[in-house]
């Protein structure tokens, strides 16, 4: 049966639960069939809401990007340094679990070129600065925070990427393997910021 009251964000909504449902690879499956199929009507009658499939692809990502974004916010206010680092772990993995399709969304990196783009690259540019600021409790001069906000990133990322494809099946708690990386991810980003202290040169007095 048809849903009433379709519009613009409902689709969009509607998108965001069909990816979900799909698991880490609904955003990559998703079509504008299911997302009609889910709220009871013909493909075309979405056109009248979203402009192409790419379009809504791009809406169910800015939404998840500014998620993802307001999870490590909540998880990390009040906090700094390696205590901050690790609930901005924690909750990027409890996101990605809890919303596996919608994880996968925040992984599409916008074009900042392309005025199509401009509302992802900005909730982009926002959930970067998150992790930034987080980086920035550990005294890493400013050369190298980039690097440190990559390996952060790809390190929490490569973990859940393969939890959720079941690529954990030895009997060993995954809960227990994961803290043991944020360990290791925060002594590592300890080490960056303590390496980059004792090399650099001595200020001259005045």
């Amino acid at each position: 049966m048809p849903r009433a009251g379709l519009s613009h964000n409902a689709v969009v909504r509607l998108a965001c639960e069909v990816v979900d449902a799909g698991g880490p690879r609904g955003f990559t499956d998703l079509t504008l069939a299911k997302v009609a199929a889910e709220a009871g009507v013909a493909p075309p009658s979405l056109y009248k809401h979203v402009g192409s499939l790419a379009a809504l692809r791009r809406e169910v990502a800015v939404i998840a990007v500014r998620e993802l974004t307001a999870a490590g916010t909540a998880a990390t206010v009040g906090r700094a340094g390696a205590d901050a680092l690790r609930a901005l772990a924690h909750a990027w993995r409890r996101y990605a679990v809890e919303h596996p399709g919608r994880y996968a969304a925040t992984q599409i990196g916008a074009d900042p070129d392309d005025p199509a783009d401009a509302r992802l690259n900005e909730a982009g540019a926002e959930s970067v600065q998150v992790v930034a600021a987080v980086l920035q409790g550990f005294g890493l001069p400013e050369e190298r925070l980039i690097d440190a906000i990559r390996a952060a990133r790809s390190s929490v990322h490569g973990f859940v990427t393969l939890e959720l494809g079941g690529g954990f099946r030895m009997r060993h708690d995954v809960d227990q393997s994961f803290d043991t990386l944020v360990t290791m991810l925060v002594a590592g980003i300890e080490a960056l910021a303590r390496n980059d202290h004792e090399s650099s040169p001595p200020r001259s007095p005045r």
